[in-house]
């Protein structure tokens, strides 16, 4: 058997491993996920650029022994930016005029510091806009379990190539849900850790504090040594979240205290249906939790059902997006025509140009009450949170574009953008499935900075429910579409 196939299906941890005993070398695993990818990508569409040769000669070359030497990863095309490499953003403008980065990231510093070997980028939506990643600039990812259902977004090409096992981890940012979704759709476990725990140096958030970066991973152990990896305070960051007691790989490899644990279970948010398959799957999960001796209970922050929240968070946002297009035309050096865009982002322009500078400023005030209403029940007595991460399974492609897509691009975040408004951990789970087979996650949400407790209890969910043999059909699927 060959290596690639050898090591489809080893954690990064473990692959790791095998360079450290000197059973493989960092060029092998790197010729080995470009194998993969070769192979499989034509499929699913999830790496968009790619910097093999690169890659190759930097694996051949002194790596740094970090705790990862030689391990392939991806980044996601928004967020994580490499010096010199294509920054395009799931933009056709920026792709057509050949936009490059200036400078790295903090992040992508400490992801080659722990000697990572950057493989390229993963597919994403126009500027990480909808929940699904279907751009025009390189059209369509296809998730691995179904390729006729979306991927989520805005991390789905991201989600995509972990799922089907061309690298065992890969890059992601959340503002609204963007990796916890696209985990919940291809079978990951994906953690969105607390506001300001991994640095956004040497930029900021323009999106008001909403945008986290993060991973998509097969194993609990793999997303603690990850966050413990990119965890830090960089000169100038706006929040700084406590420490942990210890490294977050020591501390999931701890049993929790006993948890008192919410769970939100209901047939509908602000008129939009929840389906009883993701609901029996949330209720499943919770019954498992409780069967590992934790009290749960039905009880929630009332305030995530406001129903002011979605137009008060789309109004917040959408002047970011305004000033996007103010310096999309700085790059171009003339005014950004439209069809340079697509609808999602010319509807998201438009509503933040009506939004004045006082109406911003309330917003603004009334994030912060929302923010406090929320983590009051937290400081109530609760630890963790538990419901759906989205409202039903992987839509089909071309959900999104029907005559209501925009619409029902907002009207579908029903439990994650909540938690990037406040700012808390929260992670989907790999613990559920439809009764045809497509992914369900659990969403689990912590208080502010409690990024070990996910991470313990969801050591506990992986151990009582083993997720790493579940794999998406995807070699058959590939063969048959290529026979």
């Amino acid at each position: 058997m060959s290596i690639a196939r050898e090591t489809a299906g080893l954690d990064a941890t473990a692959q790791a491993g095998l360079v450290r005993s000197g059973e493989v070398t960092p060029t092998e695993l790197v010729e080995a996920a470009i194998e993969r990818i070769e192979s499989l990508d034509p499929t699913i569409n999830a790496v968009i650029q790619r910097r093999f040769e690169r890659a190759l000669d930097e694996a051949a070359g002194p790596l740094p022994d970090g705790p990862f030497r030689g391990v392939p990863i991806l980044l996601k095309d928004l967020g994580t930016p490499m010096a010199g490499e294509p920054s395009h953003l799931g933009s056709e403008l920026l792709k057509r005029i050949g936009n490059v980065a200036k400078e790295d990231s903090a992040l992508t510093t400490s992801i080659r510091e722990a000697g990572f070997v950057v493989l390229g980028r993963t597919n994403v939506p126009e500027f990480g806009l909808v929940c699904t990643t279907e751009p025009a600039a390189y059209g369509p990812t296809r998730n691995p379990w179904d390729l006729d259902r979306s991927t989520g977004g805005s991390s789905g090409g991201a989600a995509a190539a972990v799922a089907a096992g061309l690298v065992p981890i890969a890059q992601g940012t959340d503002g609204g849900g963007s990796i916890r979704m696209p985990a919940s759709h291809c079978g990951l476990l994906g953690l969105k850790p607390t506001r300001g725990r991994i640095s956004l140096a040497p930029a900021g958030d323009g999106m008001e504090g909403h945008t986290t970066n993060g991973f998509l991973t097969t194993s609990v152990r793999d997303a603690a040594a990850a966050l413990d990896l990119a965890a830090g305070y960089r000169p100038g960051d706006a929040f700084v979240p406590p420490p942990p007691a210890a490294s977050y790989a020591e501390l999931a490899g701890q049993a929790p205290p006993r948890l008192r644990v919410g769970l939100l279970d209901v047939p509908e948010v602000n008129g939009y249906p929840v389906d009883e398959e993701v609901r029996a799957v949330t209720r499943a999960g919770a019954q498992l939790i409780a069967s590992l001796g934790h009290e749960v209970e039905d009880a929630y922050p009332q305030a995530l059902l406001d129903a002011e929240y979605l137009r008060r968070w789309q109004e917040l946002l959408s002047p970011s997006v305004s000033a996007l297009f103010e310096d999309l035309e700085r790059l171009a050096g003339r005014p950004v025509a439209r069809d340079e865009a697509e609808e999602m982002a010319w509807w998201w322009r438009g509503i933040g140009e009506r939004i004045t500078a006082t109406q911003h400023r309330h917003n603004q005030d009334w994030r912060d009450d929302f923010t406090r209403r929320v983590a009051s029940w937290w400081a109530g007595g609760f630890d963790l949170l538990v419901s759906p991460v989205l409202p039903h399974a992987a839509p089909r492609l071309g959900f999104f574009d029907q005559p209501d897509g925009l619409r029902r691009s907002v009207d579908i975040l029903c439990f994650t953008p909540q938690f990037n408004t406040t700012g808390q951990p929260a992670m989907s789970v790999p613990l559920g499935a439809t009764a045809t087979g497509l992914p369900l996650g659990l969403h689990v949400v912590a208080a502010h900075g409690r990024e070990d407790l996910l991470l313990q209890l969801a050591a506990q969910l992986e151990q009582a429910a083993p997720w790493a043999d579940r794999r998406p059909p995807l070699h058959a699927t590939a063969e048959r579409m290529s026979a």
